[in-house]
Protein backbone atom coordinates (compact mmCIF):
# COMPACT_ATOMS: atom_id res chain seq x y z
CA UNK A 1 0.00 0.00 0.00
CA UNK A 2 1.13 3.49 -0.82
CA UNK A 3 2.10 5.14 2.50
CA UNK A 4 0.76 8.43 1.14
CA UNK A 5 -2.72 6.96 0.50
CA UNK A 6 -4.37 8.31 3.66
CA UNK A 7 -7.83 6.99 2.73
CA UNK A 8 -6.45 3.50 2.16
CA UNK A 9 -4.58 3.62 5.48
CA UNK A 10 -7.74 4.74 7.28
CA UNK A 11 -9.73 1.89 5.74
CA UNK A 12 -7.07 -0.63 6.76
CA UNK A 13 -6.99 0.70 10.33
CA UNK A 14 -10.78 0.62 10.61
CA UNK A 15 -10.84 -2.91 9.18
CA UNK A 16 -8.23 -4.07 11.68
CA UNK A 17 -10.11 -2.40 14.54
CA UNK A 18 -13.32 -4.08 13.37
CA UNK A 19 -11.67 -7.52 13.36
CA UNK A 20 -10.27 -6.97 16.85
CA UNK A 21 -13.61 -5.76 18.19
CA UNK A 22 -15.43 -8.77 16.73
CA UNK A 23 -12.90 -11.09 18.34
CA UNK A 24 -13.23 -9.42 21.75
CA UNK A 25 -16.92 -8.67 21.80
CA UNK A 26 -19.95 -10.81 22.55
CA UNK A 27 -21.71 -11.98 19.42
CA UNK A 28 -25.15 -10.60 18.51
CA UNK A 29 -26.95 -13.59 19.99
CA UNK A 30 -24.47 -14.67 22.64
CA UNK A 31 -25.75 -15.61 26.06
CA UNK A 32 -23.86 -12.71 27.65
CA UNK A 33 -25.35 -10.20 25.24
CA UNK A 34 -28.86 -11.54 25.81
CA UNK A 35 -28.38 -11.25 29.57
CA UNK A 36 -27.09 -7.68 29.18
CA UNK A 37 -30.06 -6.66 27.01
CA UNK A 38 -32.44 -8.23 29.50
CA UNK A 39 -30.65 -6.39 32.33
CA UNK A 40 -31.34 -3.13 30.50
CA UNK A 41 -34.85 -3.85 29.16
CA UNK A 42 -36.64 -6.63 31.07
CA UNK A 43 -39.40 -7.52 31.06
CA UNK A 44 -39.35 -7.84 27.30
CA UNK A 45 -41.10 -10.03 24.73
CA UNK A 46 -39.16 -12.52 22.65
CA UNK A 47 -40.05 -10.54 19.51
CA UNK A 48 -38.66 -7.31 20.97
CA UNK A 49 -35.56 -9.09 22.27
CA UNK A 50 -34.96 -10.58 18.82
CA UNK A 51 -35.31 -7.12 17.23
CA UNK A 52 -32.92 -5.51 19.72
CA UNK A 53 -30.33 -8.24 19.19
CA UNK A 54 -30.63 -8.08 15.40
CA UNK A 55 -30.82 -11.86 15.04
CA UNK A 56 -33.23 -14.33 13.45
CA UNK A 57 -36.17 -15.56 15.55
CA UNK A 58 -34.91 -19.16 15.40
CA UNK A 59 -31.54 -18.13 16.81
CA UNK A 60 -33.26 -16.17 19.57
CA UNK A 61 -35.45 -19.16 20.42
CA UNK A 62 -32.37 -21.35 20.78
CA UNK A 63 -30.47 -19.03 23.11
CA UNK A 64 -33.60 -18.23 25.14
CA UNK A 65 -34.33 -21.93 25.62
CA UNK A 66 -30.72 -22.51 26.68
CA UNK A 67 -30.81 -19.63 29.19
CA UNK A 68 -34.14 -20.82 30.55
CA UNK A 69 -32.75 -24.36 30.95
CA UNK A 70 -29.77 -22.90 32.85
CA UNK A 71 -32.15 -21.06 35.18
CA UNK A 72 -30.96 -17.61 34.08
CA UNK A 73 -34.25 -16.35 32.64
CA UNK A 74 -37.94 -16.95 33.24
CA UNK A 75 -40.92 -16.57 30.93
CA UNK A 76 -44.31 -15.43 32.11
CA UNK A 77 -47.56 -14.49 30.41
CA UNK A 78 -47.49 -10.89 29.25
CA UNK A 79 -49.85 -8.55 31.06
CA UNK A 80 -50.26 -6.51 27.87
CA UNK A 81 -50.89 -9.44 25.49
CA UNK A 82 -51.68 -12.91 26.84
CA UNK A 83 -50.59 -14.45 23.50
CA UNK A 84 -46.98 -13.53 24.22
CA UNK A 85 -44.59 -14.15 27.06
CA UNK A 86 -42.43 -11.66 28.88
CA UNK A 87 -38.83 -12.66 29.52
CA UNK A 88 -37.12 -11.62 32.74
CA UNK A 89 -33.89 -12.44 34.52
CA UNK A 90 -33.82 -14.77 37.49
CA UNK A 91 -31.65 -13.72 40.45
CA UNK A 92 -28.79 -15.85 39.05
CA UNK A 93 -29.37 -14.36 35.59
CA UNK A 94 -29.17 -10.89 37.08
CA UNK A 95 -25.90 -11.79 38.83
CA UNK A 96 -24.42 -13.11 35.57
CA UNK A 97 -25.69 -10.07 33.62
CA UNK A 98 -24.01 -7.77 36.14
CA UNK A 99 -20.77 -9.76 35.79
CA UNK A 100 -20.99 -9.59 31.97
CA UNK A 101 -21.46 -5.81 32.19
CA UNK A 102 -18.48 -5.53 34.55
CA UNK A 103 -16.32 -7.54 32.12
CA UNK A 104 -17.55 -5.43 29.19
CA UNK A 105 -16.74 -2.20 31.02
CA UNK A 106 -13.26 -3.47 31.88
CA UNK A 107 -12.69 -4.55 28.28
CA UNK A 108 -13.81 -1.12 27.01
CA UNK A 109 -11.38 0.58 29.39
CA UNK A 110 -8.54 -1.64 28.18
CA UNK A 111 -9.40 -1.13 24.51
CA UNK A 112 -8.94 2.63 24.75
CA UNK A 113 -6.28 2.79 27.45
CA UNK A 114 -3.73 4.13 24.95
CA UNK A 115 -5.73 7.37 24.65
CA UNK A 116 -6.13 10.27 27.05
CA UNK A 117 -9.62 11.56 27.85
CA UNK A 118 -9.10 14.46 25.40
CA UNK A 119 -7.94 12.08 22.66
CA UNK A 120 -11.01 9.89 23.25
CA UNK A 121 -13.26 12.94 22.84
CA UNK A 122 -11.46 13.95 19.64
CA UNK A 123 -11.71 10.41 18.25
CA UNK A 124 -15.39 10.22 19.18
CA UNK A 125 -16.09 13.55 17.46
CA UNK A 126 -14.24 12.51 14.29
CA UNK A 127 -15.87 9.07 14.14
CA UNK A 128 -19.26 10.66 14.76
CA UNK A 129 -18.68 13.00 11.83
CA UNK A 130 -17.74 10.07 9.56
CA UNK A 131 -20.70 7.99 10.80
CA UNK A 132 -23.16 10.81 10.17
CA UNK A 133 -21.81 11.27 6.64
CA UNK A 134 -21.82 7.54 5.88
CA UNK A 135 -25.34 7.20 7.28
CA UNK A 136 -26.56 9.78 4.77
CA UNK A 137 -24.34 8.69 1.91
CA UNK A 138 -24.80 4.90 2.12
CA UNK A 139 -28.25 4.47 3.69
CA UNK A 140 -29.85 3.46 0.37
CA UNK A 141 -27.13 0.86 -0.22
CA UNK A 142 -28.19 -0.94 2.98
CA UNK A 143 -24.83 -0.29 4.65
CA UNK A 144 -25.98 2.31 7.17
CA UNK A 145 -27.59 1.32 10.48
CA UNK A 146 -31.38 1.15 10.50
CA UNK A 147 -33.91 1.57 13.27
CA UNK A 148 -33.33 -1.13 15.87
CA UNK A 149 -29.63 -1.33 15.15
CA UNK A 150 -27.04 -0.21 17.64
CA UNK A 151 -26.72 3.49 18.39
CA UNK A 152 -24.78 5.51 15.81
CA UNK A 153 -21.05 5.90 16.33
CA UNK A 154 -21.19 9.25 18.08
CA UNK A 155 -24.15 8.41 20.33
CA UNK A 156 -23.46 8.02 24.00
Amino acid sequence: MDPHDLNGRLIHCLRDISHTMRALYEGKGSQKRVLIVLRECAPITQRELTRRLGIQPGSASEVIARLEHLGLIARSASEADRRTADITLTPEGLRQADEALRQRSQRHQEMFSALSADEKMQLLALLGKVCDDWDQRYRDAGAAPTEGDAKPCGAI
